[in-house]
């Protein structure tokens, strides 16, 4: 037989109701009630019936996550990470990619994602200036990422500039005085909050604090951020004969290609040029030396995204709770590719 509901309250000596908050995740429970429940949860096998609880509440059991272009490692990981944030939360996610499109993203902000309680959006073209637009948002909502700040809604995001500066700044340690930056965005829009944006400001503050002069000749632009595009960036930073011990990349798979130029090019990594990427993907582990990287804190990310958001269904529209803003804690992970072979990984910072 099925094990039920009251099965696990018998087992953990309380109510229905209080195993129902649990498997909600519900805030107001006490901490070691929670943990009773759950070790009875665990104990009896139990699965809730999400179909059956959907129809008596009205909710679907079902978050969305919205994110660019699955193609960057970084969104295919931070899926991952919110999908297992939300299945201990017994949860399900739809994902969608809106990808590059202005049209599509305001679509999917005035909609949501069918089926689903609420939504984890990251967008890419929408920015501060449309958040006028998050007013008119019905359903619960978590923005992620760095293009609409100062909304109605939650917010979880990275610390870009800080973590930037922090990258550079290992780099200028390690006695480096001439580092290129890889990943600038192309359209010299001023006053933007992109990731580009706010990565390039980092290496500047970094090499300003350090007394290295700014070259424009090191800072690249490139576009979009796969390793096709970094290897093609490096080549022509080589090519030109710009003088180059370092290269920090926006994104590790930016790093992935300048690593196979460099190669191509017979320059050693770390001894001739260091290279340090952003995002510590799992791929810049097995990279060869392997890659040195910022870890933003997509797991925090991902954990405090998907528990505000159960926290915003859980409450309800009009709840009149205040937009909260939560920045993940990261770190520099060093690795062969700035310290040598023969390096583990360790970190090398933190905020």
């Amino acid at each position: 037989m099925s094990v039920t509901m009251r099965d696990v309250a018998l087992l953990a000596r309380v109510s229905n109701k209080t195993v129902s908050n649990v498997v909600n995740d519900h805030p107001h429970v006490h901490p070691e009630t929670r943990a009773r429940v759950q070790r009875a949860i665990a104990e009896l096998g139990y699965r809730p019936n999400l179909s059956a609880r959907g129809l008596r509440s009205g909710r679907t059991g079902v978050i969305g996550l919205a994110v660019p272009d699955l193609r960057q490692t970084y969104f295919a990981e931070l899926a991952d990470a919110v999908l297992a944030a939300a299945e201990r939360r017994n949860l399900g996610v739809i994902v969608g990619q809106v990808g590059v499109d202005r049209e599509h993203e305001i679509a999917v902000l005035a909609n949501g994602l069918r089926q689903t309680d609420g939504l984890l959006f990251s967008p890419e073209k929408l920015g501060t200036e449309d958040r006028g637009l998050l007013d008119g948002v019905e359903y619960p909502l978590v923005l992620l990422g760095e293009r609409i700040f100062g909304g109605p809604t939650d917010h979880v995001t990275m610390h870009n500039v800080e973590a930037a500066r922090a990258a550079v700044e290992h780099l200028v340690g390690l006695g480096r005085r001439r580092i290129a930056v890889l990943g600038a965005h192309p359209d010299h829009r001023s006053g933007q909050l992109r990731p580009s944006d706010l990565r390039v400001r980092g290496y500047r503050e970094a090499l300003a604090a350090a007394g290295l002069p700014e070259d424009p000749r090191l800072e690249r632009e490139v576009a979009p951020w796969l390793p096709e595009d970094g290897a093609a960036a490096t080549r022509r930073l080589l090519a030109e004969g710009i003088e180059v011990d370092a290269i920090f990349t926006l994104n590790d798979t930016l790093a992935v290609g300048a690593l196979r130029a460099l190669g191509e090019a017979g320059r050693r990594v770390p001894e001739d040029v260091a290279v340090i990427g952003f995002d510590d993907i799992t791929l810049g582990r097995f990279t060869l030396p392997s890659l040195s990287s910022i870890d933003p804190g997509r797991d925090e990310i991902a954990e405090t995204a998907v528990a505000m958001l159960v926290e915003r269904i859980a409450w309800g529209a009009g709840s009149g709770h205040a937009p909260r803003l939560h920045k993940a804690a990261f770190r520099v992970v060093a690795r062969e590719s700035t310290v040598g072979p023969g390096a583990s990984a360790h970190p090398a910072g933190t905020a």
